[in-house]
Parts: C-alpha cells; structure tokens; sequence
C-alpha cells in the first residue's frame, strides 16, 4: 500500500488538523516528519493491541502497556515467548512495515514516542498520566533490567585528520568535487552544522564581514551565516555563525565556479554538469558524506553526516578549545550533551587512561 495512503487511513481528521498547526506555528520539516512518523506508529499499535484507535487523553494502563511491548528483555524472551510483544501484534505491525527489526526497541526511541505522544494530547486540550510514577518507573526499571548500550547517530566522529582524507578526494578541476568541498568545509567549521541547515542554505543568509587579522600572518578571509531558527533555539531567536579561513575560501570557489548569486547555495549537478536551480535533498548530504569516505579508503557504514557534529566538537576538545566557545558556535543549548565529546576526549588522552604507556 502506498505510504500517503496508508497514513491517511491511520490518521484521524483532528490528528491532521493538530499536525497542520504544529505546521502553522512554524515546527522544522523534519520534527514534523518525526512527528507525523510516531503518531502513525502509535495509531497503528494501538489498533494491533487493543483493536482501537488511539485514546486521547490515554489512560495510564495503555502507557505501561506501551512499554512493556517495547521494554523486554531479549533473554527472557527465549524462555517465555509471551514476554514482551505478543506475536500476533508484532506480526500486524511487521506487514504494514512499522517493524523492521527484530528484539526490543532502543530506550531513547520509547521515550521519543511517548514524548510526542504526550505533545499531542496537550495540543488536543486533554492532560495525559505521562508524568505519573509508576511510568517513570516502569521505563526506570526496564532498561535497567535489559540494558543495551547506546549508539550514536553516526559510529565515527569526523574529527579534523578524517576530514582532511575526505576533502582529499576532491579536485580543484571538477564541479562536483569542488561542491563536495565546500559542503564538507562548511559544514564542519561552521560548529557541525545539521545536514537540513546544509542542504537548505541559501546565498541570502550569508554576509561577507571584515578580514580576521592574525600576528604575522596575511588576514583571513571571514563571513557570517545567518542560521534563521533552528532545531533547538527559540521561537524568536535567530542564530548566526561564522565562517574563517580555508572553508570560506572553498564556498566562493563553489559559488563562482556555479554562477550561484541568489537562491539555495549547495545544488544538484546533472552527469551533463548542470547546475540545478533546486536546493540538495538532506539525504544527499550524507550520501555525500559517505561517497568521499569510501574513496578515501574509509568504511562508509562507520560515518554519517552527524559526525561532522560530533566530529567538531570532538576536535574542538582535542584542540583544547573551551566548551562555551564551542558551543556558540556549534549551537548546542545543551551542556551535557556537547560536554560528552570533550569527556571522552579528555578521558582518552588523560593520565588514567595512560596509566600504562
């Protein structure tokens, strides 16, 4: 069955109306999508469990009930095929392809559903039992009692020498190479930038700024990059970072070289060599990312475009750089996620971890 077929057959007309909101109040394409994404997997789990639609607000006994279909632990489950999903439930949610995988799902990714599922209840005027107790409890002791350790979005940072071999692989005398430079550039100097910042740049966000000055050295060139509203700022902040140096040098190369004077910044280029007008899918840019990984003799599956995130904040430990620094420029509002990066950096070049050198 066609996906926009079968979303509209799962979604309600108020899931629609609530969603066109979200649209209204200006939420980022892609926390819509992850949105629209859980409350079709929620719709659809409900309707395997229990044979009804999703109630709003939930009662608390279908939350825990949510989570001990999600939370199980896969060694029991050998010993007692009825702990965890019932079969018949797994099975309705493998043919419609909302399973993919087989074992229990990732901790972060219950609590991400039950996040927005709470959201939409709030936006429907109803008050849920996501804060109650016993659910924090019950999310508490399940990964406790079938821990699993957590992956990060891409299993390699693109640290400051990984970078250097991917920009490697691309010509001065190419179009696509130099594109490929200058997306790879600018989104690691300008703080690891998301991919859909990247893909949806455009010329009107940047700004040309004074030369950058340094003892004994010719001035640098500089500009600024008006990031607009981003995944994590606020409603009415507008976020701006900059750009010094080689990667501003490799997006005038691009721009010039692709006659680019208005609109999106990074395009397609046709196997003619054309310059679309259209901006890059997101995708494209970890599609990128992982071609010039595998011509630089790398394992594509180690990377993805998250790891320029972490990969320049990684760097920036590396290099000393302090945090706060960092962080204005990678934007990240939170300390304990970016401090992450410069903690494993610390503890992996710190005397304990060289006890025995």
């Amino acid at each position: 069955m066609d996906r926009r077929d079968e979303l509209a057959e799962l979604l309600t007309d108020q899931d629609i109306e609530t969603l066109r909101h979200l649209v209204n109040e200006g939420m980022g394409a892609n926390t819509l999508r992850a949105l629209t994404s859980d409350l079709a997997y929620l719709q659809a789990w409900s309707l395997a469990a229990t044979g009804r639609s999703l109630p709003w607000p939930a009662p608390e006994a279908l939350l825990l009930k949510f989570v001990a279909h999600h939370l199980w632990d896969a060694e029991k489950r050998l010993t007692d095929p009825e702990h965890g999903m019932p079969a018949d439930v797994d099975d309705k949610l493998r043919i419609q392809g909302f399973l993919r995988t087989v074992g229990p799902h990732a901790p972060d990714t219950v609590r991400r559903r039950l996040a927005t599922w709470s959201t939409l209840t709030k936006w429907r005027g109803h008050v849920g039992a996501f804060s109650s107790p016993a659910l924090k409890s019950a999310i508490r002791l399940a990964v406790r009692a079938a821990p699993r350790p957590k992956r990060r979005k891409s299993a390699k940072a693109v640290t400051g020498d990984i970078l250097s071999k991917l920009i490697g692989t691309c010509r001065t005398d190419n179009l696509r190479d130099v594109r490929d430079k200058a997306i790879l550039m600018v989104a690691f100097a300008s703080g690891g930038r998301r991919r859909s910042e990247v893909a949806g740049l455009r010329k009107e966000q940047l700004a040309t700024e004074a030369p950058i000055h340094l003892d004994g050295a010719p001035p640098l060139p500089s500009l600024s990059i008006l990031l607009g509203r981003t995944k994590t700022s606020g409603a009415d902040n507008d976020e701006v970072v900059y750009l010094t140096g080689r990667p501003v040098d490799a997006l005038n190369a691009w721009l010039a070289l692709a006659r680019i004077e208005s609109g999106s910044v990074f395009r397609a280029i046709d196997r003619w060599g054309n310059v679309s007008k259209r901006a890059l899918d997101p995708k494209a840019i970890s599609d990128i990312l992982k071609q010039r990984v595998e011509m630089a003799g790398l394992d594509p599956a180690e990377f993805s475009a998250h790891g320029l995130r972490s990969g320049y904040l990684t760097e920036a430990a590396n290099r000393g750089i302090p945090l706060p620094e960092a962080m204005e420029q990678s934007r990240h509002r939170s300390v304990q996620q970016a401090s992450e990066y410069y903690n494993s950096a610390t503890t992996r070049s710190g005397r304990a971890a060289r006890v025995w050198e």
